[in-house]
């Protein structure tokens, strides 16, 4: 098999992992559709093998490989860590290499202007990427007196669309966004309990 093929089985999934790897495996196919990108000179080539994955899918009986991580960062942060985790759910579903379709990345799909915002200089380390969300999210309760509808619609949408409307704005995709990520933090402390 010649190298591009072996770097696009690792890519999507490969065979042999074990879970205890999760980590680790996503952190190397970040690292390897990025370095796919660069080598064919195209962002979207990434983009494609990445989306063809098969996503795995946490409920909340599992835990994911960045518990621990989002936990130490979210009681830094004075911000509940089951929001944080239900967040990141939703936004990328526990891919650290994941990209949107409107170019945000990582756990928390920071887009480019956030993340330099926020000194986040790689946003597919899971580290920077879930330190700078949750920077953001703890800016957000603040601004919006710990309203978590208004801090996560300005999540998704931005700010400056939450002001403007005075509320959760008429967009069907941030309402979904913040009803879904509702649920799935009450999913997670439904499990906790």
């Amino acid at each position: 098999m010649n190298t591009m093929g072996r770097a696009q089985r690792l890519a999507t999934g490969g065979e042999g992992m074990p879970g205890g790897l999760e980590v680790i495996r996503s952190q190397m196919q970040g690292l390897l559709l990025r370095s796919m990108s660069a080598l064919l000179g195209t962002p979207s080539s990434a983009q494609v093998v990445q989306q063809s994955r098969g996503r795995r899918v946490l409920g909340p009986q599992q835990p994911s490989a960045f518990d621990q991580l989002i936990a130490e960062v979210a009681e830094r942060h004075d911000v509940d860590p089951t929001l944080v985790k239900a967040m990141i759910k939703i936004e990328s579903n526990f891919d650290p290499s994941a990209v949107s379709h409107a170019g945000a990345k990582g756990l928390m799909q920071l887009m480019d202007g956030t993340a330099e915002m926020l000194g986040v200089t790689d946003s597919f380390d899971p580290i920077q990427n879930v330190e700078g969300g949750v920077k953001f999210i703890k800016f957000l309760l603040g601004r919006y007196q710990n309203d978590e509808t208004l801090a996560l619609a300005a999540y998704n949408a931005g700010p400056g669309a939450v002001d403007r409307y005075q509320g959760i704005p008429p967009y069907e995709e941030t309402q979904k966004y913040v009803t879904r990520v509702l649920q799935v933090r009450e999913a997670f402390c439904n499990h906790l309990a």
